[in-house]
């Protein structure tokens, strides 16, 4: 496996916590501690705009398939609507009192998912932004969300260190993982629906068989928190993003690690924590601390 440094995307002024592709190819946004949502070119590897101004810390950005909208969840609870074909914000989602930490969508109900610090998420319609449920999952924060390929489950990291498994046709629970000693920061179902991955606090990934929900791999993968994990689109690999600063690629169906990513390997990357990771293809998008939007390629060989 090679790795080359294809650009690096500078213009923020403090920590970069998010990164999400565009519905229209070859776009990225980008938010974090500073005044604005940001939105640049892969195709020449360039800034484009601010987006729109905002008013607290974006922890989460969301672009449903299908539909001509951008979400952002700020740190004040607040969730921002942005309609790409009239260039504004049309709508603020207001419900959370508390920092937003994921948003995702459920294409098949068209209906919004946001995880807040406050232990619930929020479910909206994509349609008329009506709030429709709220689902009480934890006494604490909620990290992450991630739902299956077949749309049928709804997985939820918890700052206390459970995944909680829902039906997301009724939102009921269906199962509690437990093995992480320390906060779940990231979840991403695998591709092929077989496995859920999680990330933690604690520095572990966990890989659970959603046949029986089983741990079947525990890695010590990190030397500091899982911050991001996100599977390739298409060849069975996976990428983590750290707090240690690294960035590494595995294999998704041996679970072995191919490739470390970090300054103590030789490559300019991230002088600090590692917040986000994205697979555009056969590149790999991360984001961090230390300001910087790297650009990876990374080749699989043969």
């Amino acid at each position: 496996m090679t790795v080359k440094k294809l650009a690096e995307l500078t213009g923020h002024g403090n920590p970069v916590f998010t990164l999400e592709l565009s519905q229209k190819p070859g776009i990225l946004f980008t938010g974090g501690n500073d005044k604005g949502l940001v939105e640049w070119s892969l195709k020449n590897n360039a800034f484009i705009k601010v987006m729109f101004p905002v008013t607290a810390s974006i922890y989460a950005i969301h672009c449903p398939v299908g539909v001509p909208l951008l979400f952002a969840g700020l740190r004040n609870g607040d969730v921002l609507v942005f309609d790409f074909i009239t260039q504004t914000i049309i709508t603020t989602l207001k419900y959370h009192q508390k920092p937003i930490f994921d948003i995702k969508s459920c294409n098949h109900k068209q209906e919004l998912l946001v995880a807040s610090e406050d232990g619930t998420v929020s479910v909206w319609s994509l349609k008329t932004f009506d709030l429709l449920h709220s689902v009480t999952v934890s006494g604490d924060t909620i990290r992450s969300i991630s739902i299956s390929p077949d749309e049928k489950w709804v997985a939820f990291g918890c700052r206390d260190n459970l995944v909680k498994i829902y039906d997301l046709e009724n939102y009921t629970e269906i199962k509690t993982l437990i093995g992480h000693t320390m906060p779940v920061f990231s979840l991403q179902y695998s591709p092929d629906g077989n496995y859920l991955i999680s990330g933690g606090r604690d520095a572990q990934i966990k890989i659970w068989d959603l046949n029986t929900y089983d741990l079947v791999h525990n890695i010590p993968a990190h030397l500091f928190a899982v911050n991001s994990i996100d599977c390739h689109p298409s060849l069975p690999y996976f990428a983590t993003a750290s707090m240690d600063k690294s960035i590494k690629i595995w294999g998704a169906d041996n679970f072995k690690l191919y490739k470390v990513i970090s300054r103590e390997k030789g490559f300019d990357s991230h002088a600090l924590s590692v917040n986000k990771v994205v697979w555009n293809g056969d590149q790999l998008i991360s984001a961090g601390d230390d300001k910087k939007i790297l650009v990876w390629d990374i080749g699989f060989g043969d």
